[in-house]
């Protein structure tokens, strides 16, 4: 693993997400919903709808990534996925954080698609491998990236509980 970093503080994070609302606003996108993916997804989507006026916010949960540059050998759902009548017909702007190898955006831009009018995806960084060129990117980098929610250890389970 590379130890060289693409640090986002709390200050480019609100930023970062202002200016990717911006790109989606400026395209001209009216997305009735914004589908978060969790949990990586989840600030940069809540910031983004309110910068956009959009209340209707979905979270989907994907599990891929275990640990620093480990993942699964593919994503996968995990409970409760959203039920198809809650996207029927809907324009939907997909957001995460990263899209990394882009598998994880993949499997719920096709899951989405199969109930929604339209899909685009909106990433704070997108890397050079990914599967997925996303519709909206506020940077493109390949190096590992340090986000501020997930720069320190959890409090529970760190090395530091006895």
């Amino acid at each position: 693993m590379t130890t060289v970093r693409e640090v986002l503080t709390w200050d480019g994070f609100g930023v970062a997400a202002r200016e990717l609302a911006r790109q989606v606003v400026d395209s001209g996108y009216r997305p009735d919903l914004i589908l978060s993916i969790t949990r990586g997804g989840m600030l940069p989507a809540g910031t983004i709808s309110y910068a956009m006026g959009i209340k209707n916010l979905h979270i989907i949960n994907v599990e891929f990534y275990t640990g620093v540059d480990e993942r699964l050998p593919m994503p996968v759902f995990l409970p409760p996925v959203p039920a198809s009548v809650h996207l029927s017909g809907q324009k939907v702007l997909i957001i995460d954080d990263v899209a990394d190898t882009g598998e994880t955006l993949r499997l719920v831009r096709d899951f989405a698609a199969e109930h929604v009018a339209e899909t685009r995806t909106a990433v704070l960084y997108e890397k050079s491998q990914s599967v997925v060129k996303c519709d909206y990117v506020w940077k493109r980098t390949d190096e590992w990236i340090s986000f501020p929610w997930s720069a320190e250890e959890p409090l529970i389970g760190a090395s530091t509980d006895n």
